[in-house]
């Protein structure tokens, strides 16, 4: 539902935000902190260099914790389309304004109310992360690459986490040594069970499990949620 969610489907920014929120792999924070200034619509390229959070009644904005959350990822055309439509539609928005004006505790009410709405199970506002990088797995995207979509310190951090999503290879490595070995003797390969493409390279990324957090991705979370106030704390 996050994948395909268009700007009919609800009304407001949440429609917004929901959908770009997956196809970005942004962290809460930092969806609810773009606005028009961190777009490059010549080029498709989305600046994340701050997050967002809420501080005894007041909006806070602070630089990402750490370098590699710092960074800039390019958008499909699509993508972009659907947020300048969205920005026109705000009435003269100024460029350094936030384009999704609410806080965390409403993004997650939303969210509730789309899974009850909807019957899908229940997940974490943190979790549709997880569903874009089993989506990215899916299509065959490598963990360095989603490592730097996501902003991770680590490479660990995202095979720690998502490792378990990609295929095993083991068959695949040995049917290749198999064929090597069939070229190089001059026989002629006749294993009626090798194909081109291993049947378990197919992730569904609704098969996702959430609660794979990798401990190192979970602390990073815990700790913003402790200097920030709990913004990042997750439901249980």
């Amino acid at each position: 539902m996050f994948a395909g969610a268009s700007l009919d489907e609800n009304s407001g920014a949440f429609c917004e935000l929901k959908a770009n929120f997956f196809r970005l792999i942004l962290t809460k924070a930092e969806a609810l902190s773009i606005t028009p200034a961190d777009i490059d619509f010549e080029r498709n390229l989305l600046h994340i260099n701050k997050t967002y959070y809420r501080m005894h009644g007041k909006d806070v904005i602070t630089s990402p914790k750490t370098e590699e959350s710092n960074r800039t990822i390019s958008i499909p055309e699509f993508l972009k389309t659907e947020i300048r439509d969205y920005i026109g539609r705000l009435y003269e928005l100024p460029e350094d304004e936030r384009i999704f004006p609410m806080v965390h505790e409403a993004v997650q009410h939303k969210l509730k109310q789309v899974v009850q709405k909807t019957g899908v199970k229940k997940i974490r506002v943190h979790d549709i992360r997880h569903s874009h990088a089993a989506f990215l797995i899916n299509k065959g995207v490598q963990p360095l690459m989603i490592k730097e979509r996501f902003g991770h310190t680590d490479i660990r951090i995202t095979l720690n986490t998502y490792g378990h999503l990609y295929p095993d290879q083991q068959k695949v490595v040995a049917d290749m040594l198999d064929d090597e070995n069939i070229k190089s003797s001059g026989r002629t390969n006749n294993r009626s069970n090798v194909t081109n493409e291993d049947e378990s390279t197919n992730v569904n990324p609704r098969q996702v499990d959430y609660s794979r957090d990798s401990s190192e991705e979970q602390q990073t979370i815990d700790e913003n949620s402790l200097e920030n106030g709990g913004i990042y704390a997750t439901e249980k």
